[in-house]
């Protein structure tokens, strides 16, 4: 948020605070009471009765990849370093969401294993009193040596991204080497036994949508989720219909090699629709941003590597933590900004051919 906006914005606050005065005497006793028998909080509820228990953190806007439906491929400007947020700001903005009743939060980037102290981090988020989940999602380049440690700190989910088996398509896509990287992580990632492992593909057409029967026979006998994505318009993707394959397609197509596959019950705030080869010990899903929205039980909120809060993950109106942080906000202060963008999050987001011409960061710098 610019610094013009501040005075605004501090004015907003002084009269949310009237409006959340009855919650806040509550929370004078939050101590007393234990942290899953208080009622979820009104400052993380939208106007539509959206509850927000997902908080999914981007550590870094670095990476060690460069794939073309994330990155532009003449790169991005990294934000300054003074300009991202501290690890005291996260731990921070982190604790207070978690108070308020996030319960799960997911590391994203960039590529988060890039940070040096990816290990303290987790330490760090995982000791949050009401925390129940902790994942990561990650290229794998450099997880098979940390995955152990990080389990260890608190991990219990990892997402690896892997959008081909072909390892000439592989340096297509990625525009590095390191399949072989990717493989070893999944593999090590099942060893340790994590909660859950997933794999993320971004399924575009021409370029990986022949290999989606390889993919589920990947499941046949490891205990994986596989997780088609279908192809999202962020800026510099050169996202384009003729790229896009809509879940329905996909779906088809494995059917016809997979007619006996069954739909498995989804969770309420789910974001993949999963579906079971019989006897086969993992799972399929498809994630249908595009085709067939999910925005009625969204529960994620987006905390940018610069400190900036996203309330939908295709909406450009952010507002920035990170600002209030270095003003002197209160924590009051920060629960107030925080609700009243949370109350201000749409229904729906736009069709996928409007959000190709909206203005919005690139992936890399969303996290996703």
């Amino acid at each position: 948020m610019c610094s013009k906006n501040m005075t605004s914005l501090l004015k907003i606050i002084k009269i949310s605070k009237r409006l959340k005065r009855k919650e806040s005497l509550v929370r004078l006793f939050s101590d007393k009471v234990p942290h899953d028998k208080k009622t979820f909080s009104s400052f993380l509820t939208d106007s539509f009765g959206r509850k927000h228990n997902y908080l999914r953190i981007s550590l870094t806007e670095r990476c060690n990849l460069r794939c073309g439906y994330c990155m532009p491929e003449e790169g991005v400007l990294l934000t300054k370093k003074d300009d991202l947020l501290t690890n005291e700001e996260m731990i921070r903005l982190a604790r207070l969401f978690v108070f308020e009743g996030v319960n799960k939060i997911r590391l994203t980037g960039g590529e988060p294993l890039v940070r040096k102290d990816i290990v303290q981090i987790c330490d760090q988020l995982s000791s949050l009193k009401g925390l129940k989940t902790l994942a990561i999602t990650t290229n794998g380049l450099v997880a098979e040596q940390k995955l152990l440690y990080l389990k260890q700190a608190g991990l219990t989910n990892v997402n690896i991204s892997l959008d081909t088996m072909i390892e000439k398509k592989f340096e297509f896509i990625s525009r590095r080497k390191g399949l072989m990287k990717v493989f070893n992580a999944i593999e090590k990632a099942i060893e340790l036994k994590f909660n859950s492992v997933k794999i993320n593909c971004v399924v575009m057409k021409g370029l990986n949508d022949d290999e989606l029967i390889e993919f589920v026979n990947f499941t046949q006998n490891k205990p994986v989720d596989v997780r088609f994505i279908e192809y999202m318009p962020f800026d510099g993707n050169k996202w384009a219909p003729v790229k896009f394959v809509p879940y329905g397609e996909m779906l088809k197509l494995i059917f016809q090699k997979f007619p006996d596959i069954v739909k498995l019950e989804d969770d309420p705030n789910d974001t993949a629709k999963t579906y079971k080869v019989p006897d086969f010990e993992g799972r399929f899903g498809f994630i249908t941003s595009m085709s067939e929205h999910f925005c009625g039980t969204c529960n994620r909120l987006r905390l940018t590597a610069d400190g900036n809060l996203k309330v939908c993950l295709f909406g450009p109106n952010e507002v920035s933590l990170r600002d209030l942080i270095r003003t002197g906000a209160s924590d009051t202060d920060l629960l107030n900004v925080i609700s009243i963008a949370i109350g201000s999050k749409k229904k729906q987001h736009a069709g996928m051919h409007t959000l190709a011409n909206t203005k919005n960061r690139p992936m890399i710098l969303v996290g996703g």
